[in-house]
């Protein structure tokens, strides 16, 4: 079986339990207490030398990085593809990907909010303005370019590895209190995905860690 090591807070981990359960893929979970730093100790380095989840582990192959995870699942499995079939609309699909995962997520992932609470002594509101800054700044970016192809997912009709990187996306933001009023077509993309199963399932509130008592409540 499949072995995913996971965060239900992980947007990047979010994303791979979003793909495998739209391709229909048990798996075993292996919850990293990222809260605690487990990620950063030697067992889990020997797993994943950049400390950081998810990893994936199919037999002798071990995957890190969400999208290279989320395009080895599409190549191995194809049945519900997450990329179209033309070279414009992958090409697209991906960009809209790459938009959330190179562009918004890596300026506001755990380890910079730390660093800037941390040596650089940011206070808390200061920390709160900068996530909202860059996600803001993204997402308006994403919600331009769903008025160039978005049906009811962001491309077309059939969801893709976009909407895959765009739900964990909003999740964060709304932990963080983003003013997401001023994208409608990104919001209604986002709710039609939540309507299915598959993301349903792959929710953080719906994973057992969610109600760890480490959490405080």
């Amino acid at each position: 079986m499949l072995k995913l090591y996971t965060y239900f807070r992980s947007s990047a981990a979010y994303r791979v339990r979003i793909a495998l359960n739209l391709k229909g893929l048990d798996y075993a979970p292996e919850v990293v207490w990222l809260p605690t730093g487990e990620q950063a100790g030697e067992p889990y380095r020997q797993v994943n030398p950049q400390g950081l989840v998810p990893t994936l582990i199919d037999d002798d192959v071990r995957l890190s990085q969400s999208l290279a995870i989320l395009e080895y699942l599409d190549e191995r499995h194809p049945e519900n593809p997450l990329l179209p079939p033309d070279p414009a609309g992958r090409a697209r699909v991906r960009s809209l990907a790459l938009l959330i995962a190179c562009d918004i997520h890596p300026l506001n992932n755990l380890r910079v909010l730390k660093y800037l609470r941390g040596p650089l002594g940011q206070p808390e509101d200061a920390v709160n303005t900068w996530y909202r800054h860059w996600c803001e700044q993204g997402l308006a970016a994403y919600e331009a370019e769903l008025a160039a192809g978005a049906g009811r997912f962001s491309h077309g009709d059939a969801v893709t590895m976009a909407d895959v990187c765009l739900v964990p996306q909003v999740f964060n933001a709304q932990r963080f209190d983003v003013d997401l009023s001023g994208f409608p077509r990104l919001m209604a993309v986002h709710d039609a995905c939540q309507a299915l199963p598959a993301f349903a399932r792959a929710a953080p509130g719906a994973q057992p860690e969610a109600s760890d008592p480490r959490l405080g409540g």
